[in-house]
């Protein structure tokens, strides 16, 4: 009898056990599947279907085998209704510092989001101090609120603040390339060498800066690929942001052509697309010859365009050049190879000798 009891109890267990993981992994894959197009109503639902099973499959089974659960949860009670009664006050207070320090990140986070998003020619300058500055001012609050919450519950946080002086220091003399990233950081902020959506190239990699830390300063060039820098190793860094850029095109012409009547055709008809690129800011200047390869004549045209729009520009220039040079029928030229056939060459000089001889 006792063993068919304990088997009895074995499979009612492993039958409990077997309904709750199979409704785990429904909840799981009806979840994954409909990620897209679920209500958050149906989520709450079905965790809380979950919470009631997992609950209930545990009392079930303490029960199933001998344990008193009533006692076991009228003893948690008592103690918690204890506990509640005796720390009150505490709970009140930790509420309160809990509110009262989110609150002032809320406020803090909304008004810098406010300061970054308003438009104007330091509006990147905006962005990079808001970020520094929500990063800064989330690590002191957490830092006040658990020394605050400590306090409230009877901690004697003296000591450890004395605790954190001490092993400051030891970190810090063992943690000096961390110290020379942050110091690093903030002689880049405070010296805006960049901001947040510039386009930089650091050790060869170029992209647009997508944020600055303290520490690190993150990259991502136009594949999408992302880098993130240590920023006591940024050095140096290049910045296409700040000034002007220059769109510059070379290309070649047949050395047979005239290239003073190229160029003057050129300086005619090129300034009309800038009515069609609003990022160029100056007509576009033929500055001359620049080569005289193997096989053409070659000029350069430049033009001074808005930060990081030159190529774009270039490709919009290439077009119309070859635009223009193909309408006034001049050779764009390209590369030829002459072949000369020896043994040929051979024969027919042998039967010129022969028909002289004859």
């Amino acid at each position: 009898m006792f063993i068919l009891s304990t088997l009895t109890q074995s499979l009612i267990t492993a039958g409990i056990v077997i309904v709750v993981l199979l409704f785990i992994l429904f909840h799981r894959s009806y979840i994954e599947s409909h990620k897209e197009d679920i209500k958050p109503r149906v989520v709450a639902i079905i965790y809380t279907l979950l919470f009631i099973l997992l609950a209930g499959a545990i009392v079930s089974i303490l029960w199933l085998w001998g344990y008193d659960v009533t006692d076991y949860l009228i003893n948690i009670l008592v103690q918690l209704r204890l506990l509640l009664e005796n720390s009150i006050s505490r709970l009140i207070g930790t509420l309160i510092t809990l509110f009262i320090g989110l609150g002032i990140f809320k406020v803090i986070k909304i008004a810098l989001f406010r300061f970054s998003k308003k438009a104007g020619e330091k509006e990147h300058r905006k962005q990079t101090v808001a970020k520094v500055t929500l990063s800064i001012t989330k690590y002191i609050i957490g830092i006040g609120l658990i020394l605050a919450l400590l306090t409230i519950w009877g901690i004697n946080v003296l000591p450890a603040i004395a605790g954190l002086g001490i092993a400051g220091l030891v970190i810090g003399l063992g943690a000096q390339k961390f110290i020379n990233d942050l110091i690093s950081g903030f002689f880049i902020i405070f010296e805006n060498q960049f901001d947040v959506g510039d386009w930089v190239q650091i050790d060869g990699f170029m992209g647009q800066v997508v944020d600055i830390g303290l520490k690190t300063t993150q990259v991502k060039n136009f594949k999408g690929e992302l880098r993130i820098f240590n920023n006591g190793s940024i050095d140096p860094v290049s910045n296409f942001n700040r000034f002007d850029s220059l769109a510059i095109v070379d290309f070649g012409i047949a050395y047979k052509e005239d290239v003073a009547a190229a160029i003057n055709v050129l300086m005619k008809e090129l300034p009309a697309l800038r009515q069609e690129q609003l990022n160029m800011l100056e007509d576009p200047r033929v500055l001359g010859v620049t080569d005289l390869a193997n096989s053409s004549v070659n000029l350069r045209v430049v033009c001074l365009v808005r930060p990081m729009e030159q190529w774009g520009i270039e490709r919009a220039m290439r077009q119309r050049i070859k635009e223009i040079l193909v309408n006034n029928k001049i050779e764009i030229p390209f590369p030829q190879v002459v072949v000369h056939d020896a043994h040929r060459a051979e024969k027919k000089t042998e039967a010129t000798q022969s028909k002289e001889n004859q």
